[in-house]
């Protein structure tokens, strides 16, 4: 069993060691997890009395006012033989055999914290006691609950020590040694009255009594000890500790603790309860109970573990990687995260994520609505078309067929459809540019880096940008090309017009009769709509040719042409990430480090068993 104890001190170490001490905190803590003894007395109680009685050295600083300012996590480990010493977690290659040195230390570690303003803190100092003359054991000492400010002190020091106290001891894991000297009144005992608040039912409290030699005449703790005067559920335990003239003749620690035993034999009032009082039989009851307790938590250590391991690994998992140090990394991460933006784009487009069906709406939709609003026979009007007939004509009338007013009248109505044609260039790149802040969002990585971010998307929508400019430039060449060369196979399967042309002695203008130019109308109207079908399929081709595809194949090529003339200094701006992420990745770390060694050494002890 002793190796349970052991146990919950590696991992306390381990807690304080990547700052895990139980205070407020936005990451899960261990530390309140973990069965601790917190030992809770007010000033001149003799706290650290009993501790040294425990321990059997007189190690613990003493003096005026609030001597201890940072809980002393006290870890006692028994050895078979050799010279006692101690280690300090701060000091880990130094053992101390000087107990007065012990002391001195705590003294200066204690102000290294707080400075010399006599503050309180609640980073611990962990302290390790090797001896043959202890029990395996850990306790927490906690500053003296007090009522008066000393010179030098803040205000607030009397409630800030019950605010530390109490958030030790009002954890359930807490199991508190509360205590109380007996020449005082116990109703007026302030551990007494702070573990009543936390623990009504006194289920996790053992009592301590101190000074019962220093009694009044004609008194005694018995109705105490008994249990009747204040029960809990654990038996009060009496101790006589050293007297201030004892410790000023620095009266050994084993003679103090056989002058205990003796008073305890000796005495009328607590002889019969002699085998259960005491300071070694305080240290022994002790560690069997924390034991017990620890043998009890450990599955529930064991669940709780596991399922914050996974969480932090969860939250890792999306805080990403941390930033590489030299600029191969640093372009490596840029291009993978760049790359990883680029296939989401792609997975929009594919139809693999939404959006992409947008650009065939345009195809399908939009873009021949606005073909259709064109209406080209309002635009075949007979006085239009006698108009630009005579106005090709010139001075010299056409002999047989009006060829440059067919050309004209032609020209003219497929111009009107380049607007249709620059809307569905617009649209698509709209929608393109839609889809490339999408999937910018949808780039977790990019959440990581805020300037990478923005660049990536300047970078996308500067090539979209480009991408429709070419596809405008050759979408209007579609247009251009149908203007400039018409089709003759369409007007030589025309029948041939038997009139061939008008009277010419009539005026320029009456030139042509209504049938005549009608038909020319109607020519001209079937030869446009052929033309527009063929656009209404040409268009889309080249507009998913310039743009669509073009974004796929090489939406960031331009981007990537320039990270590699990029310098370590430009790399690492656009890797600028928010300190707080990489503070709260940092903190991830460290405490997965220590869930994970904790569930190593939990597992280890557990199978042992």
């Amino acid at each position: 069993m002793e190796n349970l104890i052991s146990l919950v001190n590696k991992i306390q170490r381990a807690c304080t060691a990547l700052g895990d001490h139980g205070d407020e905190s936005t990451m899960p803590t261990l530390w309140d997890s973990l069965p601790a003894i917190a030992v809770v007395g007010g000033q001149s109680s003799g706290k650290s009395s009993v501790l040294e009685s425990i321990v059997g050295k007189d190690f613990l600083p003493r003096g005026s006012g609030i001597v201890t300012r940072r809980p002393l996590v006290l870890q006692l480990l028994k050895i078979d033989d050799g010279r006692e010493y101690a280690e300090f977690m701060h000091l880990p290659r130094k053992r101390f055999t000087d107990f007065a040195a012990v002391r001195q230390e705590i003294s200066d570690e204690t102000d290294r914290e707080t400075g010399r303003t006599k503050a309180i803190s609640s980073v611990p100092i962990h302290l390790s006691i090797f001896s043959p003359n202890v029990v395996n054991l850990t306790l927490v000492d906690l500053p003296g609950l007090t009522k008066v400010v000393i010179d030098g002190q803040p205000e607030s020091i009397v409630q800030d020590i019950e605010n530390m106290v109490r958030a030790f001891i009002e954890k359930p894991n807490c199991i508190i040694l509360a205590i109380s000297p007996a020449n005082q009144d116990l109703a007026t005992s302030d551990a007494i009255k702070i573990s009543r608040e936390v623990d009504p039912k006194g289920e996790r409290t053992f009592g301590v009594l101190t000074k019962i030699d220093l009694m009044d005449k004609g008194t005694n703790a018995v109705d105490i000890l008994e249990g009747r005067s204040y029960k809990l559920q654990f038996p009060w335990i009496g101790v006589v500790n050293r007297s201030q003239a004892d410790i000023n003749k620095s009266v050994d620690m084993i003679a103090a603790r056989r002058r205990e035993r003796e008073y305890f034999a000796n005495s009328l009032e607590y002889k019969h309860l002699a085998t259960k009082m005491g300071s070694e039989h305080l240290g022994r009851v002790l560690s069997k109970h924390l034991e017990r307790v620890i043998k009890s938590r450990i599955p529930g250590l064991q669940s709780l573990i596991s399922k914050t391991i996974g969480e932090l690994e969860a939250e890792q998992s999306r805080l990403g990687k941390p930033i590489a140090a030299d600029t191969g990394g640093k372009l490596y991460v840029i291009m993978e995260i760049s790359r990883t933006f680029d296939q989401i784009f792609k997975e929009h487009l594919d139809g693999v994520r939404s959006g992409g069906d947008k650009v065939y709406s345009v195809f399908d939709n939009q873009f021949p609505a606005a073909l259709k609003r064109l209406q080209f026979d309002k635009h075949l009007t007979m006085e239009n078309i006698r108009k630009l007939i005579t106005e090709a004509d010139g001075y010299q009338p056409h002999l047989i067929a009006p060829e440059q007013g067919y050309r004209r009248l032609i020209e003219s109505s497929l111009i009107s459809i380049k607007g249709p044609a620059e809307d569905a260039v617009d649209a698509v790149h709209a929608i393109l540019k839609e889809l490339a802040q999408m999937s910018i969002s949808e780039t977790s990585e990019l959440k990581q880096y805020p300037t990478l971010r923005v660049e990536v998307g300047n970078a996308a929508f500067e090539s979209l940008d480009r991408m429709k400019e070419e596809s405008k430039r050759a979408t209007m060449q579609l247009v251009d090309m149908e203007c400039g060369y018409l089709t003759v196979e369409f007007f030589r399967k025309l029948p041939q017009d038997i009139e061939k042309g008008g009277n010419p002695t009539h005026s320029l203008f009456d030139r042509y009769n209504d049938s005549y130019l009608r038909r020319v109308g109607i020519n001209v109207l079937n030869y446009v709509n052929m033309v527009c079908s063929g656009l209404r399929t040409a268009i889309p081709k080249s507009i998913v040719y310039c743009q669509v595809r073009e974004a796929k194949r090489s939406l960031l090529d331009h981007f990537f042409a320039e990270l590699g003339s990029k310098e370590k200094g430009q790399l690492s701006r656009m890797l600028d990430e928010d300190p707080a992420v990489m503070q709260r990745r940092t903190s991830i770390a460290r405490r997965l480090e220590l869930y994970r060694s904790a569930q190593a050494e939990i597992d280890a002890v557990a199978w042992s068993k």
